[in-house]
């Protein structure tokens, strides 16, 4: 594609400035003047569409990326807002996210910590497992598709090479990046989830030890020693890799099917429990993103949150350990957040008289929601049994998306219904 000069304007978005080009596209940082906020505009050069021999194929790979605009909605996806499709203008409008790819990561010298990785990669299991619940396999992953958005935090983009299986497209051969594909990519064989498992091993296996699992000078070595050769352990190449995590990588590398992870669940419950086992305590993270997600998700009281609402709630809740004995909310003071009770057990009193006694996944404090007055403690709540806490302020969830919010209407909803039902059997001596 001969470079072109840069624009002043894509459709109705003001540019900023060129974020990059390639053969077939350029990605330019914009201004969306009706949402107030940067946008990420990528716009595909029409003239590949034209080109003889691969014309169909970026085509298809322009509309595959276009139809999934609004439908990917999870925090840790790159969101796709809008996407136009013109004689001489085709471009796709992303969220933008400033914190470059994870490919500055893969040098030997800019490694990150085995923990970081950790929990990078069971964002990234969490995020393609809800586009697998939509029927999507990517098909493409590497670390040039996974944007760092800060700390742990990454999105998953580039979604154009995706099979959907609510389309009834055929599947298209040449798709993805060799160094990353599994067994049966590039054999052409069928493919599901797995061949995105085998390649968000691959990525972990780069990011642990900044080298490829299989080096070759040409795609046929490459293809010949994916499908026939097994990997040096990650360990042998960076010793402080835990066994637990070098295990994790090479299962879902496994060339067999039926030897790699079935599902995207189960390799993101192993990658939760190594990060738990070989670093909480170990480390400052005592609630990190990966331990805050696994509890939430075992707590009853979130039973219908969806994944990307239990991410909302990690985010703009704290965490923190109280010990036996320590008073969290005191009757007659003002209080403007509630909590969930993560572990452990507290009571609830009133002028010294027990009112109850709350245990794992319930919650306290709540009409400090609630109440549309300035809300005021009516109990002391006094920790029992060491206990861990999710404090939530209102605020906090006063900004939560619109499901997240009902959410934990209904949850507060039941909660006061059954308080209300084992009141009146009290009152009337059942």
């Amino acid at each position: 594609m001969s470079e072109a000069p840069i624009r002043e304007r894509i459709g109705k978005y003001p540019v900023i400035k060129l974020l990059g080009s390639g053969a077939t596209s350029e990605v330019y940082l914009c201004h969306d003047p009706f949402n107030e906020r940067d946008v990420a505009v990528k716009v595909v050069s029409t003239d590949i569409f034209d080109d003889p021999a691969r014309g169909k194929l970026f085509k298809k790979l322009f509309v595959n990326e276009a139809s999934l605009a609004g439908k990917l909605q999870h925090p840790h996806i790159v969101q796709i807002y809008d996407a136009v499709a013109e004689d001489k203008l085709n471009y796709i409008v992303m969220e933008y996210v400033d914190g470059g790819t994870l490919e500055k990561f893969c040098a030997p010298d800019n490694l990150l910590p085995i923990e970081r990785v950790v929990e990078m990669a069971f964002k990234c299991t969490r995020a393609l497992e809800f586009a697998h619940r939509m029927g999507i396999t990517h098909r493409d992953i590497k670390p040039a598709n996974i944007l760092h958005a800060g700390g742990s935090d990454v999105k998953v983009t580039d979604f154009g090479a995706a099979l959907n299986a609510a389309s009834e497209t055929t599947q298209v051969a040449a798709i993805g990046s060799p160094a990353y594909m599994s067994p049966q990519q590039v054999k052409e064989h069928p493919l599901d989830h797995r061949t995105d498992i085998y390649s968000m091993g691959v990525v972990m296996y780069h990011l642990l030890t900044g080298r490829l699992p299989f080096q070759a000078s040409n795609n046929f070595s490459l293809i010949y020693q994916i499908t026939n050769m097994e990997p040096p352990p990650p360990s042998t190449l960076r010793p402080e890799i835990p066994a637990r995590v070098e295990a994790i990588v090479l299962r879902a590398m496994a060339k067999d099917l039926d030897d790699r992870y079935p599902d995207w669940e189960a390799f993101s419950l192993d990658l939760a429990e190594a990060f738990r086992t070989e670093y909480v305590g170990a480390t400052q993270a005592e609630f990190a993103d990966t331990d805050k997600f696994e509890t939430l998700r075992t707590l009853a009281f979130f039973e219908k949150f969806t994944d990307a609402e239990l991410w909302e709630v990690a985010h703009m809740s704290t965490w923190r350990s109280a010990p036996a004995g320590e008073i969290l909310m005191k009757e007659g003071e003002p209080g403007d957040f509630f909590c969930i009770l993560a572990e452990g057990e507290v009571k609830v009193t009133k002028r010294g008289k027990l009112l109850n006694l709350l245990r794992t996944g319930e919650a306290f404090g709540e009409m400090a929601y609630l109440s549309k007055s300035a809300p005021v403690r009516v109990a002391d709540v006094t920790v029992t049994d060491n206990a861990k806490i999710i404090s939530i302020p209102t605020p906090n969830l006063e900004q939560a998306s619109d499901p997240c919010r009902h959410k934990f209407d209904r949850a507060f909803m039941e909660i006061l219904v059954e308080r209300l039902t084992m009141a009146n059997i009290r009152l009337s001596g059942v």
